[in-house]
């Protein structure tokens, strides 16, 4: 079957197709404001501090705001330590004592639990915009998604540590070495939700910063670093005594909810985004670029023979006055005067 033209009053070639499918049925990218939600731009500074201290104090904010469930939080914990017992996973009481009994091993990972859950976060985010401008906004999102809807977890099921339960024998490290590592401890444990320990976001953000940092980093060593900062935030908040496994698989399930909504965001995952990005402002304050001057027209080349060279001929008398000159050019050689006949 021969392909069906036509041709416009311009004379141009196949009208374009107005359907929404480009060729070979493959969709056109999307227009409107989905085109411009997925179009990387590089964050400004300032909207990004606000934003990340706003979120975070709204997520403080309604995280304390759920109701303190202490009696179901405390059934929920006997459950989750029953169900891991009967699948051969309960480990985290053998844990929590050996690792206590050695104080420099336990007051450090107190601290680990206290301060590294903000400080790689935040390391993470700087990293992203000064070296990922382009992927930065795709991978917050997934951050900021994780962590929203934690918080439908937190209100839905209340969720006792293990150093809370009654009756097992955890030992609350915190309290046991007097150091500062946990907000659910001592007189912090009044500033925030002692019963919102599932899912874990301390296993959430350190999975989000690893998985981050093995994806877009360029040295190995960085990516290895990556890989073992949540796995050793695992040991840490089991040997702590501040969750359970389980809590570890929830923080992982909001995780990967994270990264959908971003991929719908965008179109892609951060590291199918492109790294570096033009900068807006200063293409709309750059002075317009000044129009190429166009070249000047080389001139006619003329058809006559060049001019014949001048060049001095002596004479055959002797040198002829100063001066004289003979035009010399390509001529035949006159021929040899025939010999007298005999």
């Amino acid at each position: 079957m021969g392909e069906t033209t036509v041709t416009t009053s311009e004379g141009r070639g196949p009208a374009e197709n107005s359907s929404p499918m480009g060729p070979a049925g493959r969709s056109t990218p999307p227009t409107g404001p989905l085109r411009r939600l997925r179009t990387p731009r590089r964050p400004r500074i300032w909207f990004e501090i606000l934003l990340i201290a706003v979120s975070y104090w709204v997520y403080s904010l309604i995280r304390n705001a759920v109701p303190e469930q202490k009696a179901q939080a405390m059934a929920n914990a006997d459950w989750i330590w029953e169900a891991e017992q009967r699948l051969g996973i309960a480990v985290e009481h053998g844990v929590n004592h050996a690792v206590n009994s050695v104080t420099w091993l336990i007051v450090g990972m107190n601290y680990y639990y206290a301060t590294l859950h903000f400080v790689v976060t935040l390391g993470v985010l700087v990293w992203l915009y000064r070296r990922h401008p382009g992927r930065y906004a795709a991978a917050r999102t997934v951050l900021f998604a994780t962590t929203a809807v934690a918080l439908v977890g937190y209100y839905l099921y209340p969720l006792a540590p293990p150093r809370l339960m009654n009756g097992q024998h955890f030992i609350d490290t915190v309290l046991v070495h007097q150091t500062w590592g946990s907000m659910a401890s001592g007189d912090l444990k009044h500033m925030s939700n002692q019963y919102a320990a599932m899912p874990s976001m301390h296993i959430g953000w350190s999975l989000w910063c690893g998985l981050t940092i093995f994806a877009l980093a360029s040295v190995p060593w960085a990516k290895v670093l990556g890989l073992l900062y949540p796995a050793l935030t695992l040991v840490v908040i089991v040997a702590t005594a501040n969750h359970f496994w389980l809590d570890a698989v929830g923080g992982l399930a909001c995780l990967l909810f994270g990264y959908l909504v971003a991929r719908l965001c965008y179109g892609a995952l951060p590291k199918g985004l492109p790294q570096q990005v033009p900068d807006d402002r200063r293409e709309a304050t750059a002075p317009p670029a000044a129009a190429p001057t166009p070249p000047a027209p080389e001139p006619a080349r003329s058809t006559e023979p060049p001019p014949a060279e001048e060049h001095p001929v002596p004479s055959p008398t002797g040198p002829g006055p100063r001066g004289a000159t003979a035009l010399t050019r390509a001529s035949p050689e006159p021929s040899p005067a025939p010999a007298p006949e005999s």
